[in-house]
């Protein structure tokens, strides 16, 4: 199935020459953010259709842009691995905003962003990002499908945000106690949490074993260790 399917029109983040934003501006809107002036001229000449903006997209207004185009909207990237982490700061932001994101990045990321609870890859990352959205897997990338091929995998993941979901309060009163809770991921969550409160009582309150690590910890746990701490 096209991911783009369902979609009205489409933020793409980081389109190189335009590989994939020709196909997509062939069948809707579509506003490319790209940073490198090197590339405009090829990109504006292959996906003439589309619409090109040259900027850093750490800097743009997605929630501008988001609103101007038609609605359902979603974004599609192909995530430079440098950044990928404040990217994906913005895609939560703007998850009132959309439909769908449709992202690839390095496998490692990916990765982490769908482990589940107990799973030892499961961090800040992955809490923060199930907690806003349904993430599935689409597939896996060879390092061959690029060129020059990188040295790592790659992977697309789909990102469907989750209704009623109050972004505000969870940024605010909630995240905050979800990244302490990982500053160390290998130790236990009351050690991370040490001197924020009883924080042994509050983990027996809610039936949690007082060395439980945070990767072991359910989300509805969060939210009620936020409420009993915050």
């Amino acid at each position: 199935m096209n991911r783009t399917d369902g979609l009205a029109s489409v933020l793409e983040i980081g389109p190189g020459v335009g590989v994939i934003t020709r196909p997509m501006s062939e069948r809707l809107p579509v506003h490319a953010v790209e940073i490198d002036p090197g590339v405009i001229p090829a990109l504006r000449d292959f996906a003439p259709l589309a619409r090109v903006t040259e900027g850093d997209a750490l800097q743009f207004d997605w929630a501008g842009a988001l609103r101007e185009l038609p609605q359902p909207v979603g974004i599609v990237s192909n995530m430079p691995y440098n950044i990928t982490g404040p990217l994906l700061e913005k895609v939560v932001g703007c998850s009132g905003l959309i439909d769908r994101a449709v992202l690839m990045m390095q496998r490692e990321v990916g990765d982490k962003i769908l482990a589940p609870v107990g799973d030892r890859n499961r961090g800040n990352l992955s809490v923060v990002i199930q907690a806003v959205f349904e993430v599935s897997r689409v597939c896996l990338v060879p390092p061959g499908a690029f060129r020059p091929p990188p040295k790592v995998e790659s992977i697309v993941l789909d990102f469907r945000p989750r209704a009623d979901v109050n972004l505000s309060h969870l940024q605010e009163r909630v995240f905050p106690w979800v990244r302490r809770g990982f500053v160390q991921p290998r130790k236990t969550l009351a050690n991370n949490l040490r001197g924020s409160g009883d924080v042994s009582s509050v983990l027996g309150e809610l039936g949690l074993s007082p060395t439980i690590r945070p990767h072991e910890v359910p989300w509805e746990a969060w939210l009620k260790i936020a409420e009993a701490l915050g």
